[in-house]
């Protein structure tokens, strides 16, 4: 993966940072000597930009990485640019990189470079690289139990056994992930060893950042219904009868949880495939095309930890709900803003519900 990166940078960097900075490509740029430390150096009238390119964008490589940058930038002269250059930054790898004033940019298209004269902010293209294998992350589907269960409370320190009995997961694989996580100074640990969320937020932007809903078992649908509520309505109603868990997540959770935000697709997680007469009775055609449902069999069953009922209806905990509308269309920024502004665990307020 890392020397197709290089390969793919050696193209692509001079490209894309001459369209960002209004540059004519190719003859914009000189080539320079190569450095330790970087890949290449590119000059031009904007400046001279030594160039580190990494495989990765999420926040468990960069730190170090950004960390590194710091101290080469001490050592060249005071005109250079450095730029980190990855395949896709998420939004928590941005943060990080401007709280450490290093300047990036990204092969999918974004960048945010800041130097005297210079202010280039891009933001909203997808990523042009995404991983189909494994994830080896401590966000990974069961790994994720862990920043799941902790965000759910995170006012609240645990110990690590406490933590490893409610996910279900063994000490030492608990221990592994929660060593991981305090590496990355998103988990810390109080006086008595306990571990603690010091930033909520940024601990969900990382997890948010790695996740990819399309890797779950989707199954998609059409169900006659006039509006979304009524859609949810004939789902659970054709679910609640069966003892296979279930809980509705991505635009449908928004909505029992903020009443934000009207939708057509809904979403349910269900534990295994809905049987033949539970999709009839929800009224359930297999029609990809026009589908506004999703049944969504997930890769693993700790998408329903912290699951509870709303207005009747199961729905998946909010910081599910918040991680799952990455993946899904219409208004599903604007209700992923609106759920994080009231009902996160950390800030929501008295809803009634």
């Amino acid at each position: 993966m890392a020397r197709q990166m290089d390969r793919i940078a050696q193209q692509e960097v001079p490209r894309l940072l001459g369209m960002h900075l209004g540059l004519p490509v190719p003859t914009g740029w000189k080539i320079g000597r190569h450095e330790q430390g970087f890949e290449m150096v590119l000059v031009g009238p904007h400046g001279r930009f030594p160039v580190a390119v990494k495989s990765a964008g999420s926040c468990s490589h960069l730190r170090s990485v950004i960390a590194r940058l710091k101290e080469q930038h001490r050592r060249h002269s005071p005109g250079d640019i450095p730029l980190l250059v990855v395949p896709y930054m998420g939004e928590q790898g941005g943060a990080m990189c401007r709280e450490a004033g290093v300047s990036w940019m990204d092969l999918s298209g974004n960048a945010d470079i800041r130097a005297e004269g210079i202010v280039v902010n891009v933001r909203g293209h997808p990523n042009a690289f995404p991983s189909r294998g494994r994830p080896s992350s401590v966000f990974a589907p069961k790994s994720a139990r862990v920043t799941r269960y902790l965000l759910e409370d995170p006012k609240t320190p645990h110990t690590q056994r406490e933590i490893a009995r409610a996910v279900g997961l063994g000490e030492g694989y608990v221990s592994r992930i929660i060593r991981r996580l305090v590496q990355d100074l998103l988990l810390s640990r109080d006086t008595a060893g306990r571990i603690v969320v010091p930033d909520p937020d940024r601990l969900l932007d990382a997890w948010s950042d790695e996740e990819d809903f399309q890797r779950h078992r989707i199954q998609p649908g059409f169900i006659a219904a006039k509006t979304g509520q009524e859609l949810i309505d004939r789902l659970h109603h054709a679910l609640a009868p069966s003892e296979n868990p279930y809980a509705f997540s991505g635009l449908a959770g928004a909505w029992l949880l903020t009443r934000f935000a009207t939708f057509r697709l809904a979403t349910v997680f269900v534990l295994s495939p809905p049987s033949p007469s539970v999709l009839a009775s929800a009224g359930f055609l297999d029609e990809p095309k026009g589908a506004n449902c999703w049944l969504v069999v997930p890769r693993d069953e700790g998408v329903l930890h912290g699951a509870k009922p709303v207005r009747g209806v199961p729905c998946a905990s909010p910081v599910q709900v918040y991680v799952d509308l990455k993946g899904h269309p219409e208004r599903a920024k604007e209700a992923a803003e609106e759920l994080r502004r009231t009902s996160l665990p950390w800030r929501a307020r008295a809803s009634g519900t």
